[in-house]
């Protein structure tokens, strides 16, 4: 995939995903980035082949048709794949992400003025979102389940769970009101995600990364506010009549 001769600034600058791998093997890919991938290798001791394999995976599209029928899908699938796919991003990306804005700030606000407002504006939507994806995983994803179940069953007992949705879904949607401001917030301080002229590679990286979790919170909340959510309400009012 790599020539051995590539160096790792012209890498990342080919896609912004390797940056992390460099920076799990401490390779520095920014301003003193025209060292060869071989050639960085060979002076820590790093496998190439390791490290060549783990470029591959960090940059492996997975492509998902837009005209999915989320609609059609059982709830408990929509729930797992919301869970599995957009929750784990979150868990796994927002907190590094933010730490990654902590520590390269400081340094650059001068050079960058935006930094100082997207870092308060993404340190306020980390903070929002932990917390929002552990209600839904421990209250209201389970619930939503239980219901579903419930009504399919056709469960003479079923109108027993519901706990009146509606009443904790008026805090979700707040939140994701607050969610979406934030959003809105971080995408006019970066100018819709433009990189600067003569901008370095890692506010390069900061700013693609900043875009690619813009992007995937749009599709994360779709799937709660316009499909699942009114699914659960609709099962709701069918389990009190039965």
């Amino acid at each position: 995939m790599y020539d051995f001769d590539c160096a790792l600034s012209d890498i990342v600058k080919l896609d912004y995903r390797t940056a992390d791998v460099f920076k799990k093997y401490q390779l520095s890919f920014c301003c003193s980035g025209s060292i060869s991938l071989i050639s960085a290798c060979e002076a820590k001791g790093i496998d190439f082949e390791q490290i060549s394999n783990e470029l591959k995976e960090a940059t492996r599209n997975l492509i998902l048709p837009n005209n999915l029928p989320f609609n059609e899908w059982k709830i408990d699938f929509l729930i797992d794949f919301i869970t599995n796919i957009h929750h784990a991003y979150i868990y796994q990306v927002i907190p590094s992400l933010c730490s990654t804005l902590e520590s390269f700030t400081p340094g650059h606000q001068a050079k960058y003025p935006a930094l100082t407002r997207v870092l308060e504006l993404f340190t306020k939507l980390k903070e929002i979102l932990i917390l929002h994806n552990r209600h839904e995983d421990e209250i209201i994803f389970p619930y939503i389940k239980q219901i579903d179940s419930a009504y399919r069953r056709k469960e003479s007992y079923g109108n027993l769970f519901v706990r009146t949705l509606r009443k904790p879904l008026h805090i979700i949607e707040r939140e994701h009101f607050q969610i979406h401001e934030l959003l809105n917030d971080l995408k006019i301080e970066t100018k819709q995600f433009t990189v600067p002229d003569k901008a370095c590679l890692s506010y390069q990286v900061i700013i693609k990364k900043l875009e690619e979790a813009h992007n995937n919170l749009l599709q994360h909340k779709f799937l709660e506010h316009a499909i699942l959510f009114p699914k659960a309400i609709a099962i709701e009012q069918k389990l009190l009549q039965l």
